[in-house]
């Protein structure tokens, strides 16, 4: 029995019949031969990993970091790696997807000019189509250039026999709002290039961004003249404390247009550039002021570098002085006319009777003006001083009322004339 039971666990490894002698010889010894032969191998694969293990362990005890250390820098370590790893993968799939895009573009031109529509576009590929040279500041002016800033209605119309062109200014609608309230107060300013000796304003329309204008304005031009002009067409937003901000603009070189009918159209408004401000010219002028005698002396001495308003780029440049109080006009002077300069010497002066305790409240506005023997005078700019204005004005005031009997001279830049208007405006506005 004992016999038999050995003999079934060893049945596999004995190839001959065992003798009853021998049955003493037949041990596990054989057993561990035969399955030696199999597994030899991986025991050795086994300990040769047991030796790296512990030789890496045995490594790790020499540093003199504390485990959990050692782990932090192990995960930090992956984790760049990791991100090395997908920045390259990332860089290298968006350089081919913007390659095949670059490929494409030509391709789709053709397929538009084919087809006669457009195709359709994901908003991605919107953006990979953005050339990759422009900055942000160019892609900011790309932004404002799409944006809409509104229309305007207009008529232009041509008399060839009294050679006079006749614009209306009917409308506009969907204006930019330039107000914090999300409307604007928009008029429109009307000029033909490259004179610009007359400008029209049309009124003030308050709080809309669809104005109804209707207003018409003439210029008189002869027909030969008309193909180097351009009209022009800017529509502002009025501001009565600052400078008036231009919404759009409409520029119509005169030889593209057809002037034996009247036109009437619609037309989108395009960005405007800001210009720099126009120099007008310098006027020097001297105050003085009397206490005891009640008297203010204004002497309008000279004018250099004033605007050519004049065909032969020359004016016909006059002085012309208003005494104002809390708005309204108490006197007024003005100085005789200097044929063609843009240098005009005057030194004249003018007294008016102020008391003293009226000195606080007067406000004189010195214009100079182009004289015109037919049509209207045209101002060329403005300058205001009183105790009220500001800058060089206020200065020039407060000088001559701190030097009595003294004159004072002073030179003062001119302005353009609807900004002192709007000045004056604002501080009647705030009384």
């Amino acid at each position: 029995m004992k016999w038999n039971l050995f003999r079934h666990q060893t049945t596999p490894m004995v190839a001959a019949k065992p003798t009853g002698a021998s049955a003493l010889t037949v041990t596990p010894a054989p057993v561990a031969l035969v399955s030696g032969d199999n597994s030899t191998e991986p025991v050795s694969k086994n300990d040769a990993f047991d030796e790296i293990k512990n030789k890496f362990l045995n490594e790790i005890d020499k540093i003199p970091l504390p485990s959990w250390a050692i782990i932090a820098i192990a995960v930090v370590a992956a984790l760049l790696i990791l991100t090395c790893c997908f920045c390259i993968v990332k860089k290298c799939c968006f350089k081919k997807k913007k390659n095949k895009k670059g490929k494409k573009g030509k391709g789709d031109m053709g397929m538009k000019n084919l087809k006669g529509g457009e195709k359709p576009q994901d908003d991605d590929d919107e953006e990979d189509d953005v050339e990759p040279g422009l900055t942000g500041d160019e892609k900011e002016e790309e932004v404002k250039e799409k944006e809409k800033l509104g229309k305007l209605q207009y008529s232009i119309d041509y008399d060839f026999q009294e050679n006079k062109l006749t614009v209306g200014i009917l409308q506009a609608a969907d204006l930019l709002s330039m107000d914090s309230g999300g409307t604007s107060d928009p008029y429109v300013k009307v000029f033909v290039l490259p004179d610009k000796k007359k400008k029209f304003d049309t009124k003030v329309h308050k709080k809309t961004l669809n104005p109804v204008f209707n207003e018409t304005f003439t210029f008189k031009i002869p027909f030969q003249e008309m193909g180097g002009k351009t009209l022009v067409m800017s529509v502002y937003d009025f501001d009565r404390f600052s400078k008036h901000d231009v919404i759009g603009e409409i520029k119509i070189p005169m030889n593209t247009l057809d002037l034996a009918k009247p036109i009437e159209e619609w037309r989108d408004l395009d960005s405007a550039d800001q210009e720099e401000p126009e120099k007008l010219g310098d006027i020097c002028i001297s105050l003085r002021y009397v206490p005891t005698a009640g008297k203010l002396t204004i002497c309008i001495l000279e004018a250099k570098n004033l605007k050519k308003m004049d065909v032969g780029g020359l004016s016909d440049p006059y002085v012309k002085i208003n005494l104002l109080q809390n708005g309204k006009r108490l006197k007024k002077k003005k100085t005789t006319v200097k044929k063609n300069t843009l240098n005009p010497y005057y030194n004249e002066s003018f007294s008016f009777e102020i008391p003293l305790e009226q000195m606080q409240k007067i406000q004189a506005v010195i214009t100079v003006l182009d004289y015109d023997k037919i049509g209207k005078n045209d101002a060329i700019g403005k300058i205001w001083v009183g105790s009220k204005s500001t800058g060089a004005g206020l200065k020039h005031w407060s000088d001559m009322l701190a030097n009595p009997r003294r004159p004072i001279a002073q030179w003062h830049p001119l302005q353009p004339e609807e900004e002192v208007d709007a000045a004056l405006a604002a501080l009647t506005a705030k009384k």
